[in-house]
């Protein structure tokens, strides 16, 4: 899926459980609303509130992935992964199963703090792109969403991504915006060879 883009944020999951064979409930924000986030240090982008209401009319079938990947612990379809929009963000819950050996696996992971973010994924249905300084601000208005994921370490896959969608939007309303556009697309690149 070539339009699919990966954001991170680290904000604190909550951990409950009764009993120790008894389903862990995990809570916590996928996404927060209103937070400017550099991307690659090539523009700021920022979710604006509403910004899942389609997704979650809609029922997109999101899993709760570790690192964007694997089997799914949890899954909206099929009732076992709760997503809500409320004035905060992109709200999860979901009970995990202890004895399914995914769950096992990052069960002592989360209770160490070892594991605390979150992220999701998604593919940008609606946006708007601001030409400013020193960075182009991005907001994210509407998504499909594929999943959220308990993750290790920030990602920030589909940069190049957010960079074509800004050089079309920007492109579009003026000829300097297209300049801009191309600076961010040269930083892109250089940084991609001195990494």
């Amino acid at each position: 899926m070539t339009d699919r883009e990966i954001r991170l944020f680290a904000q604190p999951l909550e951990l409950r459980a009764a009993a120790p064979d008894a389903p862990v409930t995990v809570v916590g924000y996928a996404a927060v609303f209103n937070q400017a986030t550099a991307i690659g240090d090539m523009f700021e982008e920022v979710i604006a509130p509403g910004a899942f209401t389609e997704a979650l009319r809609r029922g997109d079938d999101a899993a709760f992935l570790i690192n964007h990947e694997g089997l799914p612990l949890a899954r909206t379809s099929s009732g076992t992964l709760k997503l809500a929009e409320d004035s905060r963000g992109l709200r999860i819950e979901t009970d995990l199963d202890p004895a399914d050996p995914d769950v096992a696996r990052i069960l002592p992971k989360m209770r160490r703090g070892d594991l605390t973010k979150m992220s999701f994924a998604f593919r940008a249905t609606r946006q708007e792109w601001e030409d400013r300084d020193p960075l182009p601000r991005r907001t994210i208005l509407e998504v499909e969403l594929f999943d959220v994921s308990i993750v290790t370490d920030p990602a920030y896959a589909g940069t190049e991504i957010g960079l074509r969608a800004m050089a079309a939007a920007l492109g579009r309303a003026s000829r300097s915006a297209a300049t801009i556009a191309a600076r961010m697309a040269r930083k892109a690149r250089l940084a991609r060879l001195a990494g």
